[in-house]
Parts: C-alpha cells; sequence; structure tokens
C-alpha cells in the first residue's frame, strides 16, 4: 500500500503541473508563465508530500527552467550560491565550534542551576536557556544540544511526585520544543525561514538593504519574548496544575555543571568570536535611536555597502577554522571533519526557493500575479496579516517550513505592489509564520526529536499546540498593527 501511495503521490506532481500549464495556456498566459508557475505546483506537491527528499526536488529549477527556456543553466545555478547561503553556513560553523568545546552546555546548566528548586522555576529555566541558545543556533541544533539535561530532570527519581511526574515530563519536552522554535524568530541565524527572507529581500532590492541584523532584531526579539511568555503560561496552566511548587534536589544539575570543571582556553576563545560576530552584524549598518543615530561600521569603508551580515559571518567562520587549539586532539579550534555534518539539503532548499523567486520575476508571472490580486486591495492589512499567519502556519504543519515560505514570498511580493503597501508589511510576518508548526509531530525537526523520546502523546501535542498555533497568530496580528500601523 504504502508503495502505490508513493508512485500515486510521485506522478501527481509532473501530470498536475503538465495540467495546470496547458490550463493557464488556455488562460492566454505566456509559455514562461505558465512553465514557471507548473513547475512551481510540481515542487509544491513534492516538497509537501516529501514523496522525493526534499534537498532532491530542490533540483528540479535546475533541470526545468532551461528546458522550458525560462532561464539559462548559468542563470539558474547562480541561485545557489546566494549570498544569504553563506550567512546560514556561517551561522552553522559557530554552532559546531560552541558545541564541540561543549560551550552550550555550560550555558544550559548555569541557567537551569540558578533558575531555581521548584518544577515551574526549572521550567523557566529551560525554556530561558533555549530561547537564548536557538537565536544563534538552529532549533533543530538546540533541541539535541538541550535535550540531554531536559531528561536528566524527567528521569530523576526524586525530582517529581508519581502522580505529577507524566505531565510534567510532557510539559517539560513541549517547552524545549515550542522554545526552540520561537526563540529562532528573534534572529536573522536563529532559522533557516529568517535568511530566506533577507535573501529574497536582497534580490528584489539590492540597492535598499532592506533587512539587516539589526533591522530584523528590533522587530523579531519583542515578539519572540513576548511570544515565549504566552507559551509559558500555557505550558505552565497545562501541566503544572499539581505540585509545580513543591521544592526538590538539584544537586545533580550542580554534578553536572562540576563535572565541565573550569572554562578551557578553547570555550573562552569560541566565546569571543562568537560575541564579537554578534556585535560586528549589529553594529554593520547605522541604528537610529530616535533623537541621534550611530553610524554603522561599514561607513567606513568605501564600499561598505558591499559589505553584508554573510561577510562577517565567514570572517568569523575563518577565524574558528585558522585559530589555534591548545587542545591535544585538536591543531584548530574547528576543522573541516567537524562541519561535515552541515546540512546540504537545506543550502538546497534555499537555492531552490531563489531560483523560483528568480523564474518569476524573468518570467513576468510577478507582475501578472499583483495586477490579478487588486480583487482584494479593498482588504484592510491588518485582516490581510491575520490572514497570511494562518494560511502560512497550516501549511507548514505539513509542509517544511522552508518550503512553506519559498512558495509564500513570490506570491507575497507582487500582493503587495498590487496593495501599495511596503513588502515587509507581509513578508515578515509570513516568514514568523512559517515557524509556528506547533501541533504535529512532523511539522519541525524539533517536534519530531522529542516525540521521538515516547514521553510526549499526540494529543497533547495536537491540543497544546493548536492553542500555541492561535495565541501566535492573534499575537503576531496585533503587534504587527500596533509597530507598524497596519
Amino acid at each position: 500500500m504504502n508503495n502505490i501511495r508513493h508512485r500515486i503521490f510521485l506522478l501527481l506532481g509532473p501530470v498536475l503541473a503538465f495540467a495546470v500549464y496547458f490550463f493557464l495556456r488556455e488562460k492566454q498566459l505566456t509559455h514562461a508563465m505558465a512553465g514557471t508557475a507548473a513547475m512551481t505546483l510540481w515542487m509544491a506537491i513534492w516538497w509537501i508530500t516529501e514523496v522525493v527528499d526534499l534537498g532532491i526536488t530542490s533540483l528540479l529549477p535546475i533541470v526545468l527552467l532551461p528546458f522550458l527556456g525560462i532561464m539559462d543553466t548559468a542563470s539558474v545555478s547562480q541561485q545557489y550560491m546566494e549570498q544569504t547561503i553563506f550567512l546560514f553556513m556561517g551561522g552553522f560553523f559557530l554552532a559546531f565550534a560552541m558545541e564541540k568545546w561543549k560551550l552550550h552546555q555550560r550555558l544550559a546548566y548555569a541557567i537551569i542551576q540558578r533558575a531555581g528548586a521548584t518544577p515551574i522555576r526549572v521550567l523557566l529555566g529551560i525554556m530561558t536557556t533555549t530561547f537564548l541558545i536557538s537565536m544563534w543556533i538552529s532549533n533543530t541544533a538546540t533541541t539535541l544540544m538541550m535535550l540531554t539535561a531536559v531528561m536528566a530532570i524527567i528521569n530523576h527519581d526524586q525530582l517529581f511526585e508519581d502522580h505529577s511526574r507524566e505531565s510534567m515530563a510532557t510539559g517539560y519536552l513541549l517547552a524545549l520544543t515550542y522554545t526552540a522554535s520561537i526563540g529562532g524568530l528573534a534572529t536573522i541565524v536563529g532559522t533557516p525561514t529568517n535568511m530566506i527572507l533577507v535573501g529574497f529581500t536582497d534580490k528584489l532590492y539590492p540597492e535598499e538593504n532592506p533587512v539587516t541584523f539589526t533591522s530584523w532584531f528590533s522587530f523579531g526579539f519583542p515578539f519572540a519574548f513576548l511570544l515565549a511568555i504566552a507559551a509559558f503560561f500555557i505550558i505552565r496552566h497545562r501541566y503544572f496544575k499539581q505540585g509545580g511548587n513543591t521544592p526538590f534536589d538539584r544537586s545533580f544539575i550542580r554534578n553536572q555543571q562540576e563535572s565541565l570543571g573550569i572554562m578551557t582556553y578553547e570555550e573562552k576563545i569560541v566565546l569571543f568570536i562568537f560575541l564579537f560576530t554578534v556585535l560586528a552584524w549589529f553594529t554593520r549598518t547605522s541604528i537610529d535611536f530616535g533623537n541621534f543615530s550611530m553610524p554603522g561600521w561599514s561607513s567606513w569603508f568605501n564600499n561598505g555597502k558591499m559589505i553584508k551580515d554573510s561577510t562577517i559571518a565567514i570572517l568569523s567562520s575563518l577565524f574558528l577554522f585558522l585559530w589555534p587549539s591548545r587542545s591535544q586532539t585538536s591543531s584548530t579550534l574547528l576543522s573541516w571533519k567537524d562541519v561535515s555534518k552541515l546540512p546540504f539539503r537545506i543550502i538546497l532548499l534555499f537555492g531552490s526557493g531563489f531560483a523560483i523567486a528568480e523564474a518569476f520575476q524573468v518570467s513576468g508571472l510577478a507582475e501578472k500575479m499583483a495586477t490579478a490580486l487588486t480583487l482584494i486591495s479593498g482588504m484592510p492589512s491588518w485582516l490581510l496579516v491575520l490572514v497570511i499567519a494562518a494560511l502560512v502556519t497550516l501549511l507548514s504543519e505539513f509542509a517544511s517550513n522552508v518550503a512553506s515560505i519559498q512558495l509564500m514570498l513570490p506570491i507575497l511580493a507582487p500582493l503587495s505592489v498590487s496593495l501599495q503597501i511596503n513588502p515587509l508589511l507581509l513578508m515578515i510576518p509570513a516568514t514568523i509564520s512559517a515557524s509556528f508548526g506547533y501541533m504535529m509531530p512532523v511539522a519541525t525537526a524539533p517536534n519530531t526529536i522529542v516525540f521521538g523520546t515516547g514521553k510526549v502523546p499526540v494529543k497533547d501535542m495536537v491540543r497544546t499546540g493548536l492553542v500555541l498555533n492561535i495565541t501566535a497568530i492573534i499575537l503576531l496580528a496585533l503587534y504587527t498593527w500596533l509597530r507598524e500601523g497596519v
């Protein structure tokens, strides 16, 4: 039965693509427009059903766009090495260095140890730690890093009363997966979807540099912080009604922390490079404080506009690869062997999204859609944000968040043109909504990881995730309305 289902979905992509192509041709769309739309539908079906690996599906534009005569192979291939991809790579290199020298564990145990001696205070400590780490490291890596500490808490015999153990264990694990996704909303490098938006806007508006590390942080961090608070109260109410304030012994956390010993030379240098990178990201462009503006350091260079956040990420990566280590097991802070697990399929996903976006522009499909979408120009912008957030959230529950936003951004850009509003007012909420997959075990990698522990029932993830999804969508619409006056 599974083989039959696999073959059906495998054929469904190209068959529907052909059908849509001929339908659009009858509607007087050009060959290039119809071909681009058909290819996007084909990729969407394979992405959503995952009948073919996401990375393999992402290679379709390199074949289809040249064969259809829409873009030549060289032009398509360039999209797969767009500068934002190097920002993604640099962020992962920093994460690998922190993981290699156990800097993340030191941070995690220190915060949990200081959180307090009750289940609710430890919940707050877990969420705070996860939030801070996931701002800089992918949600998947953050979940894997924190899972050991969280499972140690759950499995400790003396921490919980028997009647509350199961409920609190579920609460801790859901707090981990949800906060890992929420924390990534705060910075550009926190999740791949944020970097996709940066690359997309950089391609559409190369002279304006509309989304920088600082501008994203000023919007994303306050929202992520508010959503994390909401998640804390939702989880506390559902899973810590009984025994949440009963003190317990934290000695095992202290023992784990002490086992790390004093901070090593390598940890100190990795921490220094990490802080240097963050500071350089924040101060690259001018920061507006209202009464005055602080010029960014990139203005010191005549060609300062050529320097991007990805430039800084790779510079820091070079430091990691070149800085000598005092450890007997490693000659430098980071080696190529340490980064061999770089998720190459995500790089292909990035590239395919940029290729789709370029095809929309080159074929004229984006302009055509802008004209067609004038029908909804009377809808209030705040309502439009709410609808878009709900749509992207629903899509991301069944497809990867990367694939979901890859499909939406080329549509939202012309939509904003037809509505005569700033494109970012639609594209930023959509990008944030792509990380709202809190219901289904397959919606995000963190959900899958914690579900794999066997301690989170599906009904709990679905029910709690639904409440958090609805909360996040409404909060995002209100936040955008208050911040931007839409």
